[in-house]
């Protein structure tokens, strides 16, 4: 099923709903446009699109009641049910014309659809489209890679994005349940989730992303300050001897500014550092450093 001649579904849809024809500028012989009573019309359980919006079906079905379908959905004869079209792409369209009463849809009748082909064009159709929310997609790309075989590069030309990409969609199943419902549920987005997959504990990172409203950018250095450091230990260095002078002369200034003060010296430069503990005690350095010591 790996074989270059296989179609190159991420061209599009248009060639597989019979927009554009054969080389040699025939008809497909199963390609035309039909129509088909909507009972006769059934989903495919492996539509990688699970979760259909409410609103937008709403929205769909109003525009269908007033304009009708305008694209014809893309279907094959069904496996189990002689008679009936299983449908390839357009099960929304299916949904909101359900809404809208109708009774009849147009169709393109494809014979020559596998199993393979069903799903590619699903999920081509919705992620073209950005209709499928990560975890479909990720789920789809799993799919096609454990039941037909495909590589990631394979699943990359199919779609038209990078294997990076697919690689890091698939890294979201992973996740805890409980990241994953965060994910469907938009709490979360697919770069929020792809930074912290990797962390050693993602369920506890998701939370603070969502209670702090961090952004990707910050998600991913929470996820790098949160990653155990790999390789030795880092090495500890001591700090360097202080000589006599340097210790004296930390002490003078200690007792004068009745705050810990430090030097650090290097080579004839370096560093005062003076800790203090209340902003009183700031304020008091300052007004003594302005009138002079």
């Amino acid at each position: 099923m790996s074989e270059p001649a296989r179609r190159g579904l991420g061209r599009g849809l248009s060639a597989l709903l019979g927009e554009a024809g054969p080389a040699d500028g025939g008809a497909r012989p199963d390609g035309d446009v039909r129509e088909a009573p909507i009972e006769l019309l059934r989903r495919n359980p492996q539509q990688p699109r699970r979760i259909f919006s409410e609103a937008e079906l709403d929205e769909l079905s109003q525009s269908i009641r007033e304009k009708g379908v305008l694209q014809p959905l893309l279907v094959r004869p069904a496996p189990d049910a002689p008679g009936e079209y299983q449908i390839v792409a357009g099960e929304r369209r299916w949904r909101a014309s359900q809404r809208a009463g109708l009774r009849v849809l147009p169709i393109v009748v494809r014979t020559d659809l596998d199993d393979l082909d069903v799903l590619e064009i699903g999920v081509v159709e919705n992620v073209q489209r950005e209709d499928l929310k990560p975890l479909e997609e990720a789920e789809a790309y799993r799919t096609l890679i454990d039941r037909f075989g495909r590589t990631q590069e394979e699943v990359a030309r199919t779609v038209g994005k990078s294997r990076s990409h697919v690689a890091n969609m698939l890294r979201l199943l992973a996740l805890p349940a409980g990241v994953q419902t965060a994910l469907n549920e938009g709490r979360l987005t697919a770069g929020h989730a792809r930074a912290i997959a990797a962390a050693a504990d993602p369920e506890r990172l998701a939370k603070l992303v969502v209670e702090r409203d961090l952004s990707v950018r910050e998600t991913e250095a929470l996820a790098r300050d949160a990653a155990p450091r790999r390789g030795r230990a880092p090495e500890i260095k001591s700090a360097p001897v202080k000589d006599a002078d340097t210790r004296a002369l930390e002490q003078d200034l200690t007792e004068a500014l009745g705050l810990a003060v430090a030097i650090l010296d290097h080579d004839g430069r370096g560093e005062v550092r003076i800790a203090y503990k209340t902003f009183e005690q700031l304020d008091a350095l300052c007004r003594r450093l302005g009138e002079g010591l």
